[in-house]
């Protein structure tokens, strides 16, 4: 058993030790599936946080012959699959973290010449007695040994994509890099099955898109490894039920991403959170916290009002097509947006091609990274949302025009002002704190028409629930007779009790009037 080569099964032995563990090991019936297959060479993109380490650990121990894991995935779910007995532990894994060799050095070329003397030193090692052609090369080595063994060769390469992060102005050590990867991977008898994992996609580094036998799969569109990108609804639920979590506070922190037709949970939270028994942001201040703090302030045409749509619970639209896949090629704001995707503050539906932020946890670091320089107008409206939400339960209709006036006004500068649908996201702003007690709904669909926000309180919350109706130029009167003349809250079918029905207007001289009415139901 080597660092390296057949590294063994410890490192996934400590992941099923573990006080939380989800059996994601059918992630192994799909790689199975695309042995030795056109498909097998398969790359893995998703953001920090969402077990990409602990998958290329699992892959290792189920298919490396440096160990027996027979009994280690007894009474997981693979155990029960057909192709179970083929592949287990019967295979030549190289499995290297990429990340592990470029902290080692200073540059990408001593990187490689790192990667290729201790990959060597191991293949010599265990296989010494074979008659190399060419001791020094790496390939050729490979190559002899499968020849003469007859063992086909796993290759498991975690955080493939980091050099493109740590050595971001080395472009021609990059081209060298990809080279090494076409040149050990590409067209080679010896690889039945080669698994990458990183942050971003592989293709489009100029040229060397090359690397085009990659199958890909990214946060926006995960296809068939959807199900094992993150913790399911199920899971959650079980972790909840354990350690006696409430899970509709789990969900409003740490749900929210859309993976193909799956729901999914960020895995690191949803541990922290349940171990330690409290809810808050555990996303690790990393280099992504700074790239979404530099990114987003970035002056790029539709960039800052994309952001304050998403903060206010908008979706957008987003083309990632024309995404270069790095860091550095951001010629667009759809090309900011994609690289936020990628690193998992945002989420994005592949059917309608829509991105937002997607849960609590990432909100909060939004509004970190908007708090500072350039954004006063939108923290203004956050910081006045509790009273303006206080203003709306007390039903004092006077002070809730006063302050959205106020919010609307500020506000001008990066929304239409006689614009209804930018009315709502500004709305949306200003009641931005009562997404800790309301889920809020845009153009719910309600009775014969649509609201324009519908907050229903989150469980255990004894507040009213609230349905807005917005009108431009007209009465705040009639706004809250459409409420009624359309049946709103006949749709709450949930809700039972107290429901405060608000109608606003704003004129053509800006002026802005509110009328409340309570009504159970």
């Amino acid at each position: 058993m080597g660092i390296y080569l057949n590294p063994g099964n410890d490192l996934f032995r400590q992941a099923v030790n573990s006080q939380i563990y989800i059996d994601k090991s059918m992630l192994i019936d799909v790689t199975n599936s695309l042995w030795n297959t056109s498909e097998k060479h398969i790359c893995i993109s998703r953001p920090r946080r969402f077990g990409k380490s602990m998958a290329a650990n699992m892959l290792t121990a189920y298919y490396s012959r440096g160990c027996d894991s027979r009994e280690l995935f007894g009474n997981l779910k693979i155990s029960n699959s057909e192709s179970f007995e083929k592949h287990l532990n019967k295979y030549n894994v190289i499995h290297i973290s990429i990340k592990d060799f470029a902290d080692m050095a200073d540059n990408i070329d001593s990187m490689l010449n790192i990667i290729n003397k201790l990959l060597i030193k191991e293949l010599l090692r265990e296989y010494p007695d074979i008659d190399y052609l060419d001791n020094s090369l790496l390939t050729l080595i490979i190559s002899d040994i499968f020849r003469e063994s007859g063992i086909p060769f796993v290759f498991i390469i975690d955080e493939w994509d980091c050099v493109f992060r740590i050595f971001k102005s080395d472009n021609e050590g990059q081209t060298k890099y990809l080279s090494f990867l076409r040149n050990l991977l590409k067209d080679k008898p010896y690889v039945a099955l080669d698994y990458a994992t990183g942050i971003l996609p592989v293709k489009k580094y100029g040229e060397h898109s090359a690397l085009n036998m990659y199958s890909e799969y990214s946060m926006a569109n995960q296809a068939m490894f959807a199900e094992f990108t993150g913790f399911t609804p199920d899971d959650v639920a079980d972790i909840c039920k354990k350690f006696d979590m409430p899970l509709e506070k789990m969900a409003q922190w740490y749900d929210g991403y859309k993976v193909g037709s799956y729901d999914i949970y960020n895995p690191q939270s949803v541990v922290r959170a349940a171990v330690n028994r409290i809810f808050d942001s555990y996303w690790t201040k990393t280099e992504t916290f700074e790239a979404l703090q530099m990114y987003i302030k970035l002056d790029m045409d539709g960039l800052r009002q994309s952001v304050i749509k998403m903060i206010a619970g908008e979706h957008i639209p987003v083309n990632t097509g024309k995404f270069q896949n790095d860091m550095v090629s951001l010629n667009s704001a759809d090309d900011v947006l994609t690289l936020l995707i990628h690193l998992g503050y945002l989420t994005y539906d592949f059917d309608t091609k829509t991105a937002w932020i997607p849960n609590k946890e990432v909100q909060q670091e939004f509004i970190n990274c908007i708090e500072d320089g350039g954004w006063e107008e939108v923290m203004n409206s956050l910081r006045q949302s509790d009273e303006l939400l206080s203003a709306t339960l007390s039903e004092n209709s006077e002070m809730v025009a006063e302050i959205l006036e106020e919010v609307h006004m500020k506000n001008t500068s990066v929304i239409a002002y006689n614009n209804e649908m930018s009315l709502s996201v500004t709305l949306a702003l200003a009641y931005y704190s009562a997404r800790n007690s309301y889920e809020i709904f845009r153009e719910m669909p309600s009775g014969k028409g649509f609201a324009d926000l519908t907050f229903i309180p989150r469980k255990g919350v004894d507040s009213p629930a609230m349905v807005i109706e917005l009108k431009y130029n007209n009465t705040a009167s009639n706004a809250l007779r459409q409420i009624k003349e359309k049946h709103y809250t006949d749709k709450l079918a949930a809700f039972s009790g107290e429901i405060l029905l608000v109608g606003i207007c704003y004129d053509k001289n800006k002026g802005h009037s509110c009328v409340i009415e309570k009504t159970n139901k």
